[in-house]
């Protein structure tokens, strides 16, 4: 087994919904992106993107880093807003090795502060089997913008 899996604890699976409100980065619309790798959305402050994107997790303390562009064609792409994902409450609940809750049971509930880019309350729920955390990250470093988002773990199977 690689060094680089034997130390990964697992995989976290962050599905990118839809940005709200995006900033206008061209003349009259945008065509945003989320660099963790999105498809671009042409033409749409209030993209729609639903793609599942996994990150190999190596430690926990480390927030994830969201940043939207807006793709252009002949000039560099244009950032427009970034959020930090703090993984570290999730990441306590996932470590508690519940099972068998009833679906929608709420773990935890995160409320927003000036540390994290929440825009309103976040629960940890139990569903189906898993849990997940959905979250509204407010964009920073940018007049207005809102990006959806859900956390779920992936166990990695060692041998």
């Amino acid at each position: 087994m690689s060094r680089s899996i034997e130390s990964m604890l697992g995989l976290l699976k962050i599905r990118v919904k839809r940005g709200i409100n995006l900033v206008v980065s061209d003349t009259f619309s945008s065509d945003p992106y989320v660099k963790l790798k999105t498809k671009v959305v042409n033409s749409n402050c209030n993209p729609v993107w639903n793609e599942d994107l996994t990150l190999p997790i190596r430690d926990t303390n480390i927030p994830v880093h969201l940043t939207v562009f807006d793709k252009d064609t002949f000039t560099g792409d244009d950032k427009m807003g970034e959020a930090i994902i703090d993984i570290r409450p999730y990441m306590e609940s996932i470590k508690m090795g519940l099972e068998n809750l009833p679906n929608g049971c709420a773990i935890k509930k995160l409320q927003p502060t000036r540390e994290n880019c929440l825009l309103d309350e976040s629960g940890i729920i139990w569903n189906n089997g898993k849990i997940t955390q959905d979250m509204a990250l407010k964009l920073r470093n940018v007049e207005s913008g809102v990006v959806e988002i859900r956390l779920e773990w992936v166990d990695v199977l060692r041998v």
